[in-house]
């Protein structure tokens, strides 16, 4: 079965999905922070610009794992939150298949060990 690209080209599934996993996306560690009082969630993702979206919904549906930051969002509203991303990862340029997720995961508790999101000071378990 054949399909369009944004450019108007028809191409088989599996030529889509290839060049799906040539796409690079923007990765690293990011925050989301309650401005009312502080708080802050660290984590880190392959796809900073998707990342947002997810948790985004997940907070709004009322389903967020979070349970705390989820009392929050329910208690001050999304107005009062913010989405920072705090570091980025680059990318090999030869686009290859590399697993970033052991560095993404390093990058992160350094972020969460120089932050200490816990308690009073965050939303991190």
């Amino acid at each position: 079965m054949e399909q369009v690209d944004a450019q108007g080209i028809m191409k088989t599934r599996k030529e889509l999905k290839d060049a799906y996993k040539q796409m690079k996306f923007r990765m690293g560690v990011f925050q989301i922070r309650n401005t009312v009082n502080g708080k802050i969630y660290i984590e880190s993702s392959v796809n900073l610009d998707a990342i947002w979206n997810r948790h985004r919904f997940q907070l709004n549906a009322g389903n967020h794992p979070n349970n705390v930051l989820q009392q929050d969002w329910n208690t001050y509203g999304e107005s009062q939150f913010c989405y920072e991303i705090l570091a980025e990862l680059e990318q090999d340029e030869d686009g290859g298949a590399r697993d970033y997720s052991k560095d993404l995961k390093a990058l992160e508790l350094l972020y969460v060990e120089e932050l200490e999101p816990f308690g009073e000071k965050g939303y991190n378990g």
